[in-house]
């Protein structure tokens, strides 16, 4: 999975349920924020077997120092992003990269 988001500039397609998620007011996530994730690689959880092909979860920084969720799904020729999200503390340890067990 991260060999193949080394080509990361390639076409991001954006699910409609990833572009109501980036545009909630508490959010408001940019594309150029999504790219600086992306760019970072970080992977976090990866699902081999969803539903809509492989994906994984990326976490990153961006400019503004807040972290980012990134769901994403590699495809021939682009990259689709399935949601993303600022990840909630309580769920989350303190450097939002491993979740909090229930």
């Amino acid at each position: 999975m991260a060999k193949v988001l080394k080509n990361y500039k390639k076409r991001l397609l954006f699910t409609l349920h990833a572009v109501k998620q980036m545009n909630l007011p508490e959010r408001l996530i940019s594309k150029d924020e999504i790219r600086a994730v992306i760019a970072q690689k970080e992977i976090i959880e990866y699902y081999p077997n969803d539903e809509r092909g492989a994906s994984c979860l990326l976490a990153g920084e961006t400019k503004e120092n807040r972290t980012i969720h990134v769901l994403c799904s590699p495809k021939r020729g682009y990259l689709l992003i399935i949601t993303a999200y600022v990840p909630f503390p309580e769920e989350w340890q303190a450097n939002f990269r491993i979740r909090r067990k229930r």
